[in-house]
């Protein structure tokens, strides 16, 4: 495996699609790294995590994960993988082995996302209906994506992929950093997670940090290329 270039697997989080990471493929491959996006199923932290695990682990040599948002706390989990050489967090929850996010985001205070949450219910084989979130659309601008163009980030408020409500109360059963590299980006002007739930997954986890001043939660989509710096940085550093 030694010598070769990683092939990056960018995980996506809630309220977006595989599509967010446009900008950021377009970098890497620009510098011959190769890149696969694939859809997160947004369904529960555990079987997330198995999916990107699963993915990941039918890749021919060393992979770095990239997790953005609740992708974070996938990676966290999916990185045990034994050809993960590294783990790049992007605005993104870290979590520890046995926390949940509902937990990690319990002890700073609620960003305005928390309060523009929207309900949703979607049929479960052979139970009661399950409950799924979304931003409401009037706030996903703001909160969301406030440093894109509006023309755009109306279209991304009805694209929204929504989280299944499961997935912050499950607990993580790895923490991958404790044995792989990481690096992590905090977005300043983060609304969506407050900075400082990032700062502190960050440094708890010994990542090489980078800030981005004025980056809202849809960093990847509005500083493409500062995202894919950190992720070119992460490749040098594991190849």
């Amino acid at each position: 495996m030694s010598g070769s270039t990683p092939t990056v697997v960018l995980v996506h989080g809630a309220f977006a699609d595989a599509a967010s990471w446009s900008g950021v493929v377009a970098e890497l491959q620009s510098h011959g790294i190769p890149v696969v996006a694939p859809p997160n199923p947004l369904r529960g932290l555990a079987s997330d995590a198995a999916y990107v695990a699963a993915i990941t682990s039918q890749i021919d040599g060393p992979v770095v994960l990239v997790g953005h948002s609740y992708g974070g706390a996938l990676i966290t989990v999916a990185g045990t993988a034994e050809n993960v050489v590294g783990l790049v967090y992007v605005a993104a929850y870290v979590l520890e082995e046995g926390e949940s996010l509902g937990e990690l985001q319990g002890r700073f205070p609620d960003s305005p996302l928390v309060s523009n949450l929207k309900q949703w219910t979607y049929p479960v084989e052979g139970g009661e209906d399950a409950t799924e979130v979304t931003i409401a659309a009037d706030a996903f601008p703001s909160v969301f994506a406030a440093d894109v163009p509006a023309d755009v980030t109306k279209v991304l408020a009805v694209t929204q992929r929504p989280l299944a409500a499961g997935a912050f109360t499950e607990q993580a059963s790895a923490a991958a950093w404790r044995t792989k590299p990481s690096w992590a980006l905090v977005a300043t002007a983060d609304r969506a997670i407050n900075p400082e739930v990032e700062r502190f997954g960050a440094k708890r986890a010994g990542a090489t940090t980078v800030e981005i001043e004025g980056a809202s939660h849809a960093v990847a989509v509005s500083r493409p290329a500062a995202v894919a710096d950190l992720i070119r940085e992460a490749v040098r550093a594991t190849a």
